[in-house]
């Protein structure tokens, strides 16, 4: 592990599942083109035996169907039906050939999770499902002609054909509006800083107070005691997958550690890429070891690619990625990284008003039983503006808004700890522009704005100061 990510024995967490977030499953499910149209298909049939019973029904002179409901021979209504399902699905192909190839081209600069983006967006989903879904209505009507005599007709089944043919309509303006709008680039950015934003809500919500189950009384061993017996006497448990690290059950694993009496220190968390066979955890006493690695198994989700179930660093890397290609010679869209930087500073801003835990769970009687590395402030500050920061040599433009947005997030800090993580990274901003940046206007203003950052002395006295600079 880093530097950035050691354990400090902090108040402790209550033994729960953190995050409001989907569960891995959700996620899972949400990531695909199948579950939505396949409810909507569902939906289709279900459509199909109502109006097919209705039209048997009138077909008996049992009802009579309204005078708007088209009527007709059975070879009218059978070719309104063929050009309706042909007419659909030709529809479908051709215009999802073409989305999928402008994602392709928009995903060499805004990286390859457009397409997973693209299939996790739930209008897309819809779009698809509503096209397929007429597409089997279509279908099944136009099989129940003659279906029931030689001259059965399903009127109203032709006729809510016809409507869902309207529908259609209306959707594919709707998805051609949507794709338009979704590979454009501050749309892109600004969906990936409103996940990042409903992640750090679901992984750092905000307290009031403190609350009543973290007053309890804590019993048992301390955290650096508990610590020293896992390095001397724990015992490891591998991984038996190799993958990145997606859902950790932690009601699971307190559960097993509570049963066993025993207590684990996790090694790796959310986002981190885990090879088959590397430590997973280490479990005191060793004896517990068998079963807690069963538990384990269960407990861990692990796939081919991060989320941002309770990953929100995930969120901060997908920025910084598009920040360092359009900062690439064959790229050179100064404005784009600008852009990253704004939504990397907000949400910076955000998680500097919360408390990160230090990963430190206890059973209902008090009793630590698992640890884990959680995300420190520092390393969240790191991975936003390191890669930034070393892919901005010589442009004064993106150094001059780092420092900017380090200004800004200091508004929001809570503690002198953060404020000094903050500062760190402006001294290596100013250092980096006194290297590169040769014009001496340029270089000055950049000293400038480093000035106009408040030290710890002044930052109680001026912390409006910021807020009134005109912006780069």
């Amino acid at each position: 592990m880093s530097d950035d990510e050691t354990i400090v024995p902090q108040p402790a967490r209550v033994a729960k599942d953190r995050g409001q977030l989907p569960s891995w499953r959700w996620e899972e499910l949400r990531t695909t083109l199948w579950v939505i149209p396949s409810m909507l298909i569902v939906v289709a049939v279900v459509l199909f035996i109502v109006t097919f019973e209705i039209d048997l029904a009138a077909y008996h002179h049992h009802l009579t169907l309204p005078v708007w409901i088209r009527t007709g021979n059975a070879d009218a209504e059978r070719q309104v039906l063929i050009a309706i399902a042909a007419a659909v699905i030709t529809v479908v192909g051709v215009v999802f050939s073409i989305t999928i190839l402008a994602l392709t081209l928009a995903s060499q600069q805004f990286g390859p999770r457009m397409m997973r983006n693209f299939v996790r967006d739930v209008g897309n989903q819809l779009t698809l499902g509503v096209f397929v879904g007429t597409f089997v209505y279509t279908v099944l009507a136009l099989g129940s002609i003659n279906s029931v005599s030689a001259n059965f007709v399903p009127h109203l089944s032709t006729s809510i054909a016809e409507a869902l043919l309207l529908v259609d309509l209306a959707i594919l303006i709707y998805f051609i509006h949507h794709i338009s709008r979704s590979i454009q680039l501050p749309e892109v950015i600004a969906g990936i800083a409103k996940d990042l934003m409903e992640s750090i809500d679901a992984e750092f919500p905000q307290r009031v107070g403190e609350p009543q189950e973290e007053r309890a009384e804590h019993s048992g061993k301390s955290v650096p005691e508990l610590l020293k017996l896992i390095e001397e006497r724990g015992a490891v448990v591998p991984s038996q997958v190799s993958g990145y690290i997606q859902y950790v059950g932690y009601s699971q694993l307190i559960s097993i550690a509570t049963r066993t009496d025993s207590f684990i220190r996790l090694e790796h968390r959310p986002g981190h890429y885990l090879a088959t066979g590397r430590p997973l955890a280490m479990v005191w006493p060793r004896g517990a070891a068998p079963e807690v690695a069963l538990a384990l198994r269960k407990a861990h989700v692990t796939g081919p690619h991060r989320t941002l179930v309770q990953d929100p660093v995930f969120a901060i890397d997908q920025l910084v990625e598009i920040a360092i290609r359009a900062l690439s010679a064959a790229v050179n869209d100064t404005f784009t990284a600008l852009t990253c930087i704004d939504w990397l500073a907000a949400g910076l801003g955000r998680v500097s008003g919360r408390v990160l835990d230090e990963g430190v769970y206890r059973d209902s009687n008090g009793r630590v039983r698992l640890i884990e590395f959680d995300p420190s402030y520092a390393r969240m500050v790191n991975r936003s503006f390191d890669k930034i920061r070393q892919a901005a040599r010589g442009m004064p433009a993106v150094l001059i808004r780092l420092i900017d947005s380090l200004g800004s997030i200091m508004l929001d800090t809570t503690s002198a700890e953060q404020r000094t993580v903050l500062r760190r990274q402006a001294d290596m901003v100013l250092r980096l522009a006194e290297e590169t940046v040769a014009e001496p206007n340029d270089l000055e203003e950049i000293r400038f704005r480093y000035r106009r950052i408040p030290g710890e002395d002044t930052f109680a006295e001026r912390p409006q100061a910021w807020s009134q600079m005109d912006p780069a």
